[in-house]
């Protein structure tokens, strides 16, 4: 009786110091097919997770979205947020693009920066709801055009001749940035800073940047004609074709409109590593 109570005794306290230990021991019962009992024990590790001390970890990644080539960075607040820092470029050029009887070079530019807090309801899943600023805000779209010396072009609907003497020309100028910052709000998949251990990670983002009604203004030059060539007028000076200008124009920023929620959707490939330990 004495040797079972001390047998029972020593079984307690092994139990009140493996539940004590970092690393757990797990108790599998498994039943033999001649309906004997078999006992086996097995180790279990917690699995490796990233510091949530504050600025612990650091992560550099890159993507494309339609602000252009991005490049990120992202260090973590705690298990929950990390604050994240970007920048987008991209610069492209068009030729000899025809529209209403205009032939035109174009040439995109895009630039920007912003911040933004990536918050992780659940620490350990990627999903993340990212609220920002775009506080450097440079896309614009320029372009230069010509119409050929007795070719037609069309403003607001009416028909004008380009002048073989002193043929037409424009000027414009697109701006994507009537709100030089602007607020920002995505949401994603993806932790740039994986809370579970590891270094990459491939982040898929969502969202809008609300950067205002795009601005576009279009000015003209040279000398238009009737279809006889007898009548012709400046263009510059005009109020009538100055007049179809503009509702041309109008025209086309309300076809722009849409655009002051300039959509954001990237995919890129993110490395993070320690900058310091613990927890």
């Amino acid at each position: 009786m004495k040797r079972l109570a001390s047998l029972c005794l020593l079984l307690a306290s092994a139990a009140g110091l493996a539940a004590q230990s970092s690393s757990s021991l797990a108790l599998i019962d498994s039943t033999g097919s001649d309906g004997s009992g078999v006992h086996s024990m097995r180790a279990w590790h917690p699995a490796a997770s990233t510091s949530s001390k504050p600025f612990s970890n650091v992560a550099f990644g890159g993507g494309i979205s339609p602000l252009g080539v991005n490049m990120s960075m992202a260090t973590n607040l705690n298990r929950h947020m990390n604050l994240r820092g970007s920048g987008n470029i991209f610069n492209y050029s068009v030729n000899n693009f025809t529209t209403n009887g205009f032939t035109a070079n174009g040439k995109l530019n895009l630039a920007s920066a912003g911040t933004s807090i990536d918050i992780y309801p659940f620490a350990n899943h990627g999903l993340r709801f990212s609220p920002g600023v775009l506080f450097l805000n440079q896309n614009n779209l320029s372009a230069n055009a010509t119409v050929a010396a007795g070719q037609s072009f069309t403003l607001n609907s009416t028909n004008y001749y380009s002048s073989a003497s002193n043929p037409v020309t424009a000027t414009a100028s697109l701006g994507l940035n009537a709100r030089k910052q602007a607020f920002t709000a995505t949401t994603g998949w993806g932790n740039m800073i994986p809370r579970r251990g590891g270094h990459w990670s491939f982040p898929v983002e969502l969202g809008a940047a609300f950067i205002g009604s795009p601005s576009l203004n279009m000015n003209i030059a040279g000398t238009a004609c009737d279809q006889t060539g007898v009548y012709c007028v400046d263009v510059a000076t005009n109020q009538q074709i100055q007049a179809n200008l503009q509702a041309q124009v109008a025209k086309y920023r309300k076809d722009l409109d849409p655009l002051k929620t300039y959509p954001i959707a990237s995919f890129g490939v993110a490395y993070s590593f320690k900058t310091r330990s613990g927890r």
